[in-house]
């Protein structure tokens, strides 16, 4: 969910099954858990309805019917509490581990944020857009806090005006 949405651990961790609307492929944030503590979004921003790709969707209702059950219809409930899980342990006990394994270095909850962030703008879509998906109050948060441009896309862009100012140049020189 944190690669896939975008979504803040703090979100992940609070999303109940009533947040899925899977007939309109629309999910809504609306609470986050911090530390066990469920209570709203960090900002009016955060609380925002996203659309769901058909094929998450598919997974997330895979997901349903193998997962624990809890008294609230937390998606991802611990089995042996029914309770929300707590981000720091995953993080300490999964995430860092494999981030050292693939020779990623240490990465956390927010790299997979960055990334989706990163990914957005990759595949082109509007930093308008990008604001919206990632429920940012201001752009400059989007643009400046939440992932960096790859390499490759920025030497696309680049090359693109070179060529675009370039060309003309080459034309007339011969």
């Amino acid at each position: 969910m944190a690669q896939y949405l975008g979504l803040r651990v703090s979100e992940i961790l609070a999303l109940q099954w009533s947040d899925i609307n899977f007939g309109e492929l629309t999910m809504r944030v609306t609470r986050g858990g911090v530390d066990g503590v469920v209570d709203e979004v960090k900002t009016e921003y955060s609380e925002d309805e996203l659309p769901l790709d058909p094929d998450l969707a598919t997974v997330l209702l895979s997901w349903k019917e193998q997962c624990p059950k809890s008294e609230v219809g937390w998606m991802f409930p611990s089995p042996v509490t029914g309770r929300g899980y707590r981000a720091s342990p995953i993080q300490q006990d999964y995430i860092r581990p494999a981030g050292q394994r693939l020779g990623l270095g240490t990465i956390g909850w927010h790299t997979f944020r960055h990334a989706y962030r990163s990914w957005l703008g990759l595949v082109g879509t509007s930093m308008g857009v990008q604001q919206k998906l990632m429920r940012h109050a201001q752009i400059a948060a989007t643009m400046n806090v939440s992932g960096d441009a790859m390499m490759e896309s920025k030497r696309t862009a680049n090359s693109k005006v070179v060529q675009m100012v370039l060309r003309p140049a080459l034309k007339e020189a011969k």
